[in-house]
């Protein structure tokens, strides 16, 4: 399974790249936000931080101006992903970027039926929102799973990138349903080190070799 991190923090970003353990970022309008910084040249620098795939969100909502977005996006460097909503209009922006070669991330998806127009589409990730399903009484991880099946029938070969996470449970679901990608924010990846008995083991050992007076340096 790949790992995204799901910020514009630069700061997080580069302490997650020095894990080696992150497969790339994604990145919206909401989280250039948060982060302060300008979007153009947040994106640029994570490009130089992370070499896989960067998710940069177009924020028009019309064909023509999508496209025009996607296409300058793009331009910023090789490993820029560009991010569409899921509607008609998204969809048609992702056909026509997938069809010059550019790498597209079909976003805000709620439905299998939806998955099969990104699939269609020639789209490189579909991103299920698990979280605000299961905010509404709905299975999220449910729809995850359904769509990793409709893909394998069809040998799309859109990687399914389970977004809004929520938690390291969430995590381990979509690796056990078989979804290619997770991205999470920095606070549940880092969870994913975390728990009480490493704690309490680690500081055991530490204890014990304390006590033979050795040192390996």
């Amino acid at each position: 399974m790949k790992f995204f991190v799901d910020t514009a923090d630069l700061s997080e970003i580069r302490k997650f790249a020095e894990t080696g353990l992150v497969d790339g970022v994604t990145t919206n309008p909401s989280l250039i936000m948060q982060a302060g910084n300008d979007f153009l040249d947040t994106v640029r620098e994570i490009c130089t931080m992370i070499e896989g795939p960067v998710s940069a969100e177009v924020t028009a909502t019309d064909f023509e101006t999508m496209l025009v977005e996607g296409r300058k996006l793009a331009k910023i460097a090789e490993n820029v992903v560009i991010k569409v909503p899921l509607t008609v209009d998204g969809i048609r922006t992702c056909k026509a970027l997938s069809d010059e070669g550019t790498m597209v991330n079909v976003t805000l998806c709620f439905s299998p039926a939806q998955a099969i127009l990104a699939g269609k589409a020639g789209a490189s990730f579909i991103s299920p929102f698990v979280g605000r399903l299961d905010d509404i009484g709905q299975d999220g991880m449910g729809l995850i799973a359904e769509i990793v099946s409709i893909y394998d029938n069809y040998d799309f070969p859109t990687e399914v990138l389970v977004a809004s996470v929520r938690s390291t449970q969430h995590v381990v679901d979509a690796a056990k349903i078989g979804a290619e990608v997770v991205t999470a924010p920095p606070k549940v990846l880092w969870q994913l080190f975390k728990h009480p008995l490493t704690d309490i083991g680690l500081e055991s050992f530490l204890n014990d070799w304390k006590k033979t007076g050795q040192s390996i340096l």
